[in-house]
């Protein structure tokens, strides 16, 4: 049986030459191993190295898997202070692979998995998480009028109007009652704080394992997988990236809940949000358990909505159906943080 995301690497080869300055083939084309819902690949050509990011083949909601929109982002961020593989050609020629792709410098560095970091010491972790904050807060203070980004999403009210969206997204996936959510819609809109003015380019998944560190240096040379980006509230990257430090260690989510952080030279919550705090000028508000609970309340209803394809079939792996089952988990953290 034919492979439906395997590349037609004789034409892509001629494409891309009659297309990007520099790049020979012939090409080898290896798909990356991952969930990502954009399927990558690592173009070995006799130029060079490349990654090219595509669309799924097939019927799409209209604005799903828009990688034209991250190359967007891309080359609106490349050469600022915020770490981007370079950008090199968009493809809206369906014809050529069967969806529309771009291609990108590849970036040699690291990807760490595990938020835990095994394999680095305790010194390293400290400076690891460091870099972490260090990249995050590059891309918030980054203006997106400056960039050409001043239209990338809608300003303002952004917790207000996710919270209806995701709403909408769970009920629209509910497999089962979760009381956990049903807490959190109730909630969540009571303590969704007035609109404070400030507007940032959000990633939308900014977690350890979309971000490419150096060989050999703590620090990010490249955040990775921009599908979600989009205009938002700054906090809401932070709140999603100190998730981790409540999730138990799951093999679909993996967490740092339940370890010696301190043992292990992680910084805890408050060291992470002054870090940020400093590099960004922007205080951390006093109602940051809302962040937070928003935060696991939009995981969840992700991982419902990943649950309803799993039972439809759609998304029938193993690894599908365990994330859906974190929907009740994930909403009971959600409720914790609120009551704390």
């Amino acid at each position: 049986m034919t492979d439906p995301l395997a590349l037609p690497e004789a034409a892509l080869a001629d494409y891309l030459q009659a297309h990007v300055p520099g790049f020979r083939g012939p090409l080898v084309a290896t798909k990356f191993k991952g969930g990502q819902s954009n399927p990558t690949y690592r173009i070995d050509a006799a130029s060079g190295t490349y990654v090219l990011r595509r669309k799924p083949p097939g019927v799409l909601l209209p604005s799903a898997h828009a990688v034209d929109r991250e190359f967007r982002v891309l080359q609106a961020l490349h050469g600022s202070q915020v770490p981007v593989a370079e950008p090199l050609h968009l493809c809206t020629d369906d014809t050529v692979i069967g969806s529309m792709f771009y291609l990108m410098q590849f970036v040699e560095g690291r990807i760490l998995w595990d938020p835990s970091l095994p394999d680095v010491d305790a010194a390293g972790r400290g400076a690891i998480y460091d870099g972490i904050i260090d990249a995050m807060a590059a891309l918030h203070t980054v203006d997106p009028s400056a960039v050409g980004l001043a239209d990338y999403g809608k300003p303002g009210n952004y917790f207000e109007r996710q919270l209806r969206r995701w709403t909408e997204q769970y009920r629209a996936s509910e497999t089962q009652p979760t009381p956990a959510m049903e807490t959190l819609i109730a909630e969540l809109p009571r303590r969704c704080p007035p609109d404070d003015g400030v507007v940032a380019l959000a990633h939308g998944d900014f977690r350890i394992d979309n971000l490419m560190f150096h060989p050999t240096q703590p620090r990010v040379i490249a955040i990775v997988d921009w599908e979600l980006s989009t205009l938002g509230h700054p906090l809401a990257d932070l709140g999603y990236f100190c998730m981790a430090l409540r999730l138990p260690r799951n093999p679909a989510l993996p967490g740092l809940a339940g370890l010696d952080r301190a043992a292990l030279g992680i910084p805890d919550e408050a060291a992470l949000l002054a870090r940020y705090s400093a590099l960004t000028g922007r205080p951390i508000p006093a109602d940051w358990p809302f962040v937070l609970a928003f935060s696991f309340f939009r995981l969840a209803a992700i991982a419902e909505g990943v649950a309803k394809r799993a039972q439809q079939g759609n998304a029938s792996s193993e690894s599908a159906a365990r994330t859906g089952r974190m929907t009740g988990m994930l909403a009971e953290l959600g409720v914790q943080v609120l009551q704390d």
